[in-house]
């Protein structure tokens, strides 16, 4: 079978002019020939098209869109989002830093999310100044006021509450249930309220929830709303000066085909929360880290070798599993096309890495245009948990980023060497 048509889905950053597939107005073949591949390659003006999309969806509530830094904490990018106003969501104290190596004055719009907050993590964000932290357990509440106790600091804080909402979503990535390790079951909640309003040194200023990622629908989100609408008005009626709502993030893209603009996307979502939460006048907190980053990306990697085992056809590229875990880890979907658009046969094929890893592939049995070796593919949509679930394994350096702005473009990360991935050694030697 042959095909002379573009692929009808494009995320909005990667379109085809000619033959030729773009990045902005920037040909990511002239990318691959300046900066070799693998390569990350990030569009700047879809990524600010998208928060503020986002943003003014919410325009009716008071709110702030805090950025989720771990779907991507390229400091280069962190910069771009604190420029039009981007708060930030944060799960450790290297995201702190992050945060604030970038911009300091960003450290009042974080909200420092996670189980596992050491109690280091919990000094340096008590010291910095942040919004405030969601707290997941009683003894991390116990922990957090006698850290700000020792250092004279008042915190705020949100107890995460789970509300037990079903997300259909990978298994891996659903945090809503009382089966998972987050938050606490929100029938215990009322009593952790009391018990850390007992603290001088913790200030209980709100609800923190957030059930999961890479969710298409959004019923769940206004089913957990209601919930967590429902505890705010008892918690008030408590005496607890509730005034934040943390709706965390979660809200998914389609890595298959889909026409739909994220413009109705975000709308759509925002009316989900907006009901049950607009009657009590809080500020929201939203944390998406995917919705605005993920199609911003491409993962641009280049044919190494074409294999064939009796009828299994296989495209060898020198992109691998420690580049882009996500097929690996989720059995994720994610569309590969070639980089130089011509009518060519289509075959079934395995696209994988060179690591020694059965598990090292990045699509199964995929109908794919005929790619020889040497030509280059473009990972799509891999600008969220690509870089930033990347590794050595294997001692492979992990890929350069570049951002592009319409014509401009910078190098955001340089590749990895050998040496430095061996430094740390050669130091303790």
């Amino acid at each position: 079978m042959k095909s002379n048509a573009q692929p009808a889905s494009r995320p909005p950053a990667f379109t085809y002019s000619g033959k030729q597939l773009l990045c902005d107005q920037v040909p990511l073949s002239k990318l691959a020939t300046k900066y070799g591949t693998p390569l990350y390659v990030y569009s700047g003006s879809t990524i600010r098209e998208r928060f503020q999309t986002f943003d003014r969806a919410f325009a009716a509530l008071q709110h702030t869109v805090c950025y989720s830094v771990k779907a991507n904490s390229n400091l280069s990018i962190l910069k771009l989002l604190a420029g039009i106003g981007s708060g930030f969501d944060i799960v450790s104290g290297g995201e702190l830093e992050r945060v604030v190596r970038m911009d300091k004055k960003a450290a009042k719009r974080v909200v420092f999310s996670g189980v596992g907050k050491t109690a280091e993590e919990m000094d340096l964000a008590l010291r910095t100044g942040i919004l405030m932290f969601n707290v997941e357990s009683e003894s991390e509440a116990d922990t957090l006021a006698a850290r700000a106790g020792k250092l004279k600091k008042r915190a705020n804080v949100a107890l995460r509450v789970n509300p037990d909402v079903f997300a259909e979503t990978h298994p891996y990535i659903s945090t809503g249930l009382h089966k998972h390790k987050f938050g606490v079951p929100i029938g215990e909640a009322r009593r952790l309220y009391r018990a850390m309003a007992k603290s001088q040194y913790l200030d209980v200023a709100g609800i923190s929830v957030h059930i999961g990622s890479q969710i298409t629908s959004v019923d769940p989100f206004n089913a957990a709303m209601q919930r967590v609408a429902e505890l705010a008005r008892t918690l008030r009626a408590d005496g607890h000066n509730i005034r934040y709502i943390d709706a965390g993030g979660g809200l998914g893209i389609h890595y298959h085909s889909t026409d739909t603009p994220f413009s109705d996307v975000a709308e759509k979502y925002a009316a989900a929360l907006s009901a049950p939460l607009a009657p009590l006048g809080v500020h929201l907190l939203l944390e998406p880290g995917r919705s605005i980053i993920g199609p911003c990306g491409a993962l641009l990697t280049q044919v190494i070798y074409r294999k064939q085992n009796d009828h299994k056809q296989f495209v060898i590229v020198d992109a691998a599993m420690n580049d882009l875990i996500r097929p690996s880890l989720y059995s994720a979907h994610h569309e590969i096309v070639p980089v130089k658009l011509n009518a060519r046969r289509t075959q079934k094929v395995d696209i994988v890495g060179p690591i020694c890893e059965t598990g090292d592939f990045f699509a199964r049995e995929r109908d794919m245009p005929d790619v020889a070796p040497g030509e280059l593919v473009a990972i799509l949509d891999t600008g969220a948990y690509g870089m930033s679930l990347a590794s050595n394994y294997n001692t492979r350096g992990r890929a350069a980023e570049v951002l592009v702005e319409g014509k401009k473009v910078r190098l955001v990360r340089r590749r990895e060497t050998v040496k430095d991935q061996i430094r740390t050694e050669e130091e303790a030697m």
